[in-house]
């Protein structure tokens, strides 16, 4: 059997409700008509109320229309019963009361009908009986619930006149008493259709049970994961903190050796400088001495007279011997340009930097990371005295004369 055919009147009667509902509506206030209800001329329904309001609206629009007319034609003639419509129409009469409503005119506002109401007004219409009786059973007939209008149109597909009343255990189907005795389901096993129905109510129900507390499993589970991420990106965080604290103290230490091995390098260059530069002045000034010594030798040699030369050569002779005989310091030995005593060896420093890793294991709060942050600083201290001690011995095994000049 079809269960979804059985409701197939249920769902034609309540598309019928959505209709008629529709047809209950007042096209002025949009909603269901309150009553009394009123029927026009052209068979149109309104709320008694809402026609007041709409011819009142209108009323006192056409009296402020035309009283601004008669002014204007009063300003003009002065008072005149024949220029003045209220005087010549005995139907004129104020329509701005809220309680009394005359004669006059107004549209129906679904066909634009003009209707003309007599000096009843809007209560001389007619009331339409038939549409508020209507209302009530709509209001009666959506007050019900919708269990009992079911249990009321559930009717079975081949016997038409036979409610579903039983349910059949072997189709698992819901059917009527006929079926049972004459139909398909005379040799099934079958139970009332109550019982079926509280049993499966109460399986849904511990099945929707069963199923909001594997959600709330669920969400705690979900709840759990959020903090495990949150708390991977505060580690994750903190960690990289420490790991740049660490190289920067770790670079720091580089620059402080580097500045240290840059001033003994300016050092030696100064030294030597300084020597070197020493010979230049005093060879130059030995160079000096000699070629003043050879311009008077020279100037002595060519004197014609013989006495007078006599004189002076025994003495030019001696000086010229003597310059010869000087010795001057000694030249800088070969090399000692040379600055590759200065040279550091880094790759088996580099090789050492490039092994840093992570240490599995490590404590992860606070304390032991300012533990382990004391402990790499000592470690790079260590690291310092490391590279001073290779790096020092190799430049005083190459260069002894490499040393801080003493204080001034």
């Amino acid at each position: 059997m079809n269960f979804t055919v059985g409701f197939k009147p249920l769902l034609g009667d309540a598309h019928s409700m959505d209709n008629l509902e529709k047809q209950l509506i007042c096209p002025i206030c949009l909603e269901m008509f309150s009553k009394p209800v009123v029927i026009l001329p052209c068979q149109h329904n309104l709320c008694r109320k809402c026609a007041n309001d709409v011819f009142q609206t209108l009323s006192e629009s056409e009296d402020a229309i035309m009283s601004e007319f008669t002014d204007s034609l009063n300003s003009l003639h002065g008072s005149c019963r024949v220029c003045d419509p209220r005087a010549s129409n005995p139907l004129w009469q104020s329509r701005g009361s809220t309680t009394v409503s005359s004669g006059g005119r107004f549209r129906c506002p679904s066909c634009r009908h003009e209707v003309v109401l007599d000096r009843h007004g809007v209560y001389g219409l007619q009331r339409n009986l038939l549409v508020e009786n209507i209302i009530d059973i709509y209001k009666q007939e959506s007050s019900r619930p919708l269990h009992s209008k079911a249990e009321q149109h559930l009717m079975c597909e081949e016997h038409e006149d036979e409610k579903i009343n039983i349910y059949c255990l072997s189709c698992e189907v819901p059917t009527c008493s006929l079926c049972k005795v004459f139909g398909a389901h005379k040799d099934c096993e079958v139970a009332p259709l109550p019982t079926i129905y509280k049993r499966q109510k109460s399986e849904l129900s511990d099945g929707i049970a069963m199923l909001v507390a594997g959600n709330d499993r669920v969400q705690a589970v979900i709840t759990q994961m959020e903090e495990v991420c949150q708390t991977i990106e505060d580690n994750s965080r903190r960690q990289k903190q420490l790991l740049n604290q660490r190289f920067e103290t770790l670079c720091a230490v580089l620059e402080e050796r580097k500045g240290e091995l840059l001033q003994a390098l300016a050092w030696e260059q100064e030294e030597k400088l300084q020597r070197v530069r020493g010979l230049i002045r005093q060879y130059g000034d030995h160079l000096e001495v000699s070629s003043k010594l050879v311009e008077t030798a020279i100037q002595s040699m060519e004197e014609p007279q013989m006495a007078l030369y006599l004189q002076q050569a025994k003495e030019l002779i001696n000086k010229v011997g003597a310059m010869s005989k000087v010795e001057l310091a000694g030249r800088p030995e070969p090399g000692y340009e040379s600055m590759e005593q200065f040279s550091v060896s880094v790759e088996h420093v580099a090789e050492m930097l490039r092994t840093i890793d992570f240490q599995p294991g490590a404590a992860g709060d606070e304390e032991d990371d300012e533990v382990a942050l004391d402990g790499d600083e000592s470690n790079a201290g260590l690291e310092e005295e490391r590279l001073d001690g290779p790096e020092v011995s190799a430049v005083e095994a190459t260069s002894p004369s490499v040393c801080p000049p003493p204080p001034p």
